[in-house]
């Protein structure tokens, strides 16, 4: 099934791009997904981001499905 990723900061730089389109099997976790894109893309963090599916955050055990945007988003400081 595909699903669409949203990469933002330095995962997209990272990456070389801020959206991907991806193959994922039924029943994929945010978590096996960030691994899967960490094989893919060996320059991304090995700490876990905070993520969202279709714009409302997830826990890492959350699974994707078809047509899902998944964005995984950077720690963010403020002061």
């Amino acid at each position: 099934m595909q699903i669409t990723i949203r990469l933002f900061a330095l995962y997209r730089e990272a990456v070389g791009q801020g959206v991907l389109t991806w193959d994922v099997d039924e029943g994929t976790t945010v978590a096996e997904l960030w691994q899967a894109l960490r094989a893919a893309y060996p320059d991304l963090p090995h700490i876990q981001p905070a993520a969202a599916i279709n714009a409302e955050y997830v826990s890492p055990e959350a699974v994707v499905h078809e047509g899902d945007e998944v964005a995984f988003l950077p720690p963010v400081s403020g002061g």
